[in-house]
């Protein structure tokens, strides 16, 4: 029987305006679909007008500017329609979703469907919820030792994944979904048994007990930034009295 990690697998990731998931825009975003390791993917690309000035420091990240997206890009309400309705396709198929630190990129397409469709992502997910998987959870809990940074990047030099045009969506979905492949080869004895809706449960215990480590070394070094625990999508902030 073929595992999950060698069979069927999408990615999703997203270029955004910044870092701050209730109030940045995505820029661009990809889907990619691989039916088994080895057989070539299929990749869905968007490029979105945000609406809004993309700052220099996000530029020089993906490398998106404000007049490329003018010229290019099309109205977020029609794409953030066809983002949600692909991974939902992808929920319905029970296609397990590789997301490099989810809570990110499904937070910010969630507050997106919010803004423009004034829906939000679980309202695609009724019928079928997403089975993620978060390489970052998961490399973080199966190496939890190892020293060092655990981007994408230093996942991809980790597990001997090719990454080539970092910061593009689709080139960091495709990385992605293959470092879980990897991953998954390497810790073969843990996760062969797991089912992907089981490891998704997992993930976001895991997630949640990396968040409280990661909060405790925060408190210890004076700092007052707060980890979020959810996962794989942080919930919406109660709205201001």
């Amino acid at each position: 029987m073929t595992c999950w990690y060698e069979g069927p697998l999408a990615a999703f990731d997203t270029e955004t305006t910044g870092v701050d998931v209730e109030t940045d825009r995505i820029v661009s975003a990809a889907v990619v679909v691989q039916d088994a390791a080895g057989t070539r993917p299929r990749v869905s690309r968007w490029l979105v007008n945000p609406g809004v000035p993309v700052p220099a420091g996000a530029t020089a990240v993906h490398g998106l500017t404000d007049e490329h997206l003018q010229l290019n890009g099309r109205w977020p309400a029609p794409v953030m329609f066809e983002i949600a309705e692909a991974l939902a396709e992808q929920a319905a198929a029970g296609r397990p979703l590789v997301v490099m630190n989810a809570p990110f990129d499904l937070t910010l397409l969630d507050r997106e469907l919010r803004r423009h469709r004034a829906s939000s992502l679980d309202r695609w997910l009724d019928s079928a919820p997403l089975l993620v998987l978060d390489p970052r959870v998961l490399d973080k809990h199966l190496d939890r030792y190892r020293k060092g940074r655990r981007t994408l990047t230093d996942l991809c030099e980790h597990y001997g994944v090719e990454l080539a045009g970092a910061h593009d969506a689709a080139a960091d979905a495709q990385a992605s979904l293959d470092v879980v492949r990897a991953l998954g080869r390497r810790f073969a004895a843990r996760l062969e048994r797991l089912a992907p809706p089981e490891l998704h449960n997992l993930q976001a215990v895991w997630h949640a007990a990396q968040a409280r480590g990661l909060q405790a070394w925060f408190a210890r070094s004076g700092s007052e930034e707060s980890v979020d625990p959810a996962w794989p999508l942080r919930p919406d902030l109660p709205a201001a009295a």
